[in-house]
């Protein structure tokens, strides 16, 4: 009699695991949100529904840096404290969140809400599961990088990590307090056709030659050994993200705050022809892409150039390019995805900000 007993138990303790695995996580998923992100938006959307007007100053002029200002330590320090001091709640949850996932919940549930059996369906859940983090690209990126590596397919993985800064909620909802409504309207159509398109393109670049999902690519932790506890599994799971994620993204980040000068050069107006306009447009859809800036950093950013007279077509592209990708949030899932999907993904952004040029001039 003491046999099935004693084989139950073996059999009932590991169901116990996962389930305390599962309620740790999840309550540092809300718990975290609710501190990082939820609470804190929700008092700033309050103040901008009473006062009409964003109170954030733009991180990319921090330290008296100027337009056309050469690079300078003086300018990478002075991005680089006020970009952490205003995202590091955001990025400490974002780590809490990608190793809790990676030890705590089973990996095949993420791929079975996730993985859907079209490159679009795919998409649009990985878009519409990002919407409640609302983090920034580069905090965005661990979480990312994790999903790929639990099995959720490239397409959901990235429109998971594109769907945080451009599907935000509370940024929409930000613009629609502080700015004119052709803002909002853009940034939530053009934005979605973005974390569509690019989630259905890496989706395409990333397709077997066979059947089933491509693996993960190279640079990941070890294999977790099923024997080794949960907490053990955090740790080491939350240490790698630290030791290979965060340098590369402190050197980039440093490197974008020291040649802000020149990328703050490309958004100033100027009277020159059509051609010449278009051409102005198309850099910087390019330029957006390279910045870095916290959750909600381009509001004042665009309403800078507005007073400045930056024409319609430049604010288009820079509300979908400048929280969509960056350099740093770049090189932080290109291991994971590979260089060629990001490639194409940082692409794809790009002609998603000519379009929301073409679409806010229109309206």
């Amino acid at each position: 009699m003491a046999m099935p007993l004693k084989g139950n138990a073996i059999h009932a303790d590991p169901r116990g695991n996962v389930a305390i695995g599962v309620f740790i996580a999840l309550t540092l998923f809300v718990a975290g949100l609710l501190w990082a992100k939820w609470l804190p938006y929700a008092g700033k959307a309050a103040g901008a529904h009473r006062t009409h007007h964003w109170s954030g100053s733009s991180v990319l002029t921090v330290g008296g840096v100027h337009t056309g200002d050469r690079p300078t330590w003086h300018a990478a320090a002075t991005f680089f404290h006020a970009y952490v001091s205003s995202i590091w709640p955001a990025l400490v949850v974002a780590l809490l969140i990608s190793a809790s996932v990676q030890a705590l919940i089973p990996r095949p549930w993420l791929p079975r809400v996730l993985n859907r059996h079209g490159r679009l369906s795919s998409a649009l859940a990985g878009g519409v599961a990002g919407m409640p983090s609302m983090m920034c690209t580069c905090c965005a990126a661990p979480v990312a990088v994790t999903l790929r590596r639990n099995g959720v397919t490239p397409a959901a993985a990235i429109a998971y990590w594109l769907g945080n800064p451009l599907l935000n909620p509370a940024v929409l909802v930000f613009l629609l307090f502080v700015a004119p409504w052709q803002w909002s309207l853009t940034r939530l159509v053009v934005g979605t056709a973005t974390v569509l398109s690019v989630g259905a393109a890496v989706g395409w670049l990333s397709r077997p030659s066979g059947r089933g999902p491509t693996p993960p690519r190279a640079m990941a932790p070890p294999a977790d050994d099923e024997s080794a506890g949960r907490p053990r599994r955090f740790v080491r799971a939350l240490l790698w993200l630290m030791l290979f994620l965060l340098p590369e993204y402190a050197v980039l980040v440093l490197t974008v705050g020291a040649f802000r000068g020149f990328l703050l050069t490309l958004g100033q107006p100027a009277h020159r022809g059509l051609l010449l306009g278009l051409l102005l447009v198309a850099v910087v859809a390019i330029a957006g892409t390279l910045m870095v800036i916290p959750t909600a950093g381009e509001i004042p950013i665009l309403q800078g150039l507005a007073l400045l007279g930056a024409s319609s077509g430049t604010i288009g592209a820079l509300l979908i390019t400048l929280p969509a990708v960056s350099v740093p949030g770049a090189a932080m899932v290109a291991r994971s995805f590979g260089w060629k999907a990001t490639a194409a993904a940082t692409g794809v952004v790009v002609v998603a900000g000519l379009l929301g040029a073409a679409v806010l001039s229109l309206l």
